[in-house]
Formats: C-alpha cells, sequence, structure tokens
C-alpha cells in the first residue's frame, strides 16, 4: 500500500468524524422547540466559533484525503501504464 493512500483514508475519515461529531453535539444542545441551550453568552460565543473553525479544519481533511486518493490512483495508472511499455518493448 503506498503512502498517499493510508494518507488519504486517514484524513477522510477524521474529516468526517470531525463532521459528524460537531453535527451530533449541536443537535444534542437542540431543545424540543429547535432552540439551542447555553447556559452563558460567552459559552455560546466560543462554542459556536469553535464549531465553525472544526467545520473549517473538517472540509479541509475531506479535500486533502480525496486528492491524496486521486493522487495514489494517478500513481497506479502511471506504473500500470510503464509495466505495459516495458511488457511491449520486450516481448517474451
Amino acid at each position: 500500500m503506498g503512502a498517499s493512500l493510508v494518507l488519504g483514508i486517514i484524513a477522510s475519515v477524521l474529516g468526517l468524524g470531525l463532521r459528524y461529531w460537531i453535527n451530533r453535539r449541536k443537535f444534542y444542545r437542540r431543545s424540543p422547540t429547535g432552540a439551542e441551550g447555553f447556559s452563558s453568552y460567552e459559552k455560546s460565543v466560543i462554542i459556536k466559533t469553535s464549531e465553525r473553525l472544526g467545520k473549517w479544519i473538517a472540509y479541509a481533511l475531506i479535500i486533502f484525503g480525496v486528492l491524496f486518493l486521486w493522487s495514489y490512483s494517478r500513481q497506479k495508472k502511471a506504473k500500470e501504464k510503464s509495466s505495459q511499455n516495458t511488457e511491449i518493448q520486450n516481448p517474451r
């Protein structure tokens, strides 16, 4: 397995897991009427800001994961193509 494959899988899973965790926390913080409940204004600002930052980090991780996976697939195709060219040039 290539390093880009491993990095792609890890980054994608971490990004998706972070998004899931943030959305789950937000869901369970809501009341039956749909309003979010905070114990103070300061907590509200800190939590909302950190969740917004966390979502941007999650998006970046997902994008990097997809790019790593795309890079791995391109490397694999290039390796297969070069091995086919070698077989054509050196018939047995």
